[in-house]
């Protein structure tokens, strides 16, 4: 049975545009990008901020109401709902530490039917926490499992495809993916019949 690695913000959720709607665009309502324009990932430059300032309004929007209620993406769900069976699950996220029970409780509430494993890579360096792995990469490397990776970075799929998997690089306004979800999906479908 082969294992799927789901990164969890902006694949399983939509994370960044619940954040820019009803963080960003609710605390500077004079912005007049549209999601579509968030053509980086991080969008500090595009937003004109820091990095710091981004990911200071990122990780407070993560422990808002709004971002623990989030829906889980739709079209994710009712694959896993057909296919998910066909296959084992993994969600690795790169998030800091202490947002990590909450992406978790979400994790297992939406896709808990199929996922079982949580990785996370912490994001923040130099707060006193360990940091094991720098890169989802260096974290697949310790966990030597997986073989298809589901992610928005293209350097993440680049990662996983220099490690043996097959990636699947989910379409957002940051990267150059032109393939439909539902496309991405009966890919991985056909997948889990010819192995």
């Amino acid at each position: 049975m082969l294992t799927i690695v789901w990164d969890v913000d902006d694949v399983l959720n939509d994370l960044m545009a619940q954040w820019f709607h009803l963080g960003w665009k609710a605390e500077h309502p004079e912005c007049t990008l549209r999601f579509a324009d968030l053509t980086r990932n991080p969008p500090h430059e595009v937003l004109g901020i820091s990095l710091d300032e981004y990911l200071n309004s990122l990780d407070q929007f993560r422990a808002t109401t709004e971002a623990l209620q989030m829906e889980p993406n739709g079209a994710v769900l009712a694959w896993m709902k057909r296919s998910g069976e066909k296959f084992r699950h993994i969600a690795l996220t790169a998030r800091p530490l202490h947002s990590a029970p909450n992406v978790a409780e979400w994790v297992m509430r939406h896709f808990g039917d199929w996922i079982r494993c949580i990785g996370v890579v912490h994001t923040r360096e130099n707060d006193g926490i360990p940091t094991y792995d720098r890169t989802k990469g260096e974290f697949l490397d310790w966990l030597k499992c997986g073989n298809i990776m589901v992610d928005d970075s293209a350097e993440n799929i680049r990662q996983a495809q220099l490690r043996g998997l097959k990636g699947s690089l989910y379409p957002q306004p940051w990267n150059d993916s032109t393939q439909q979800i539902e496309d991405l999906l009966d890919e991985i479908t056909h997948m889990a019949v010819s192995s």
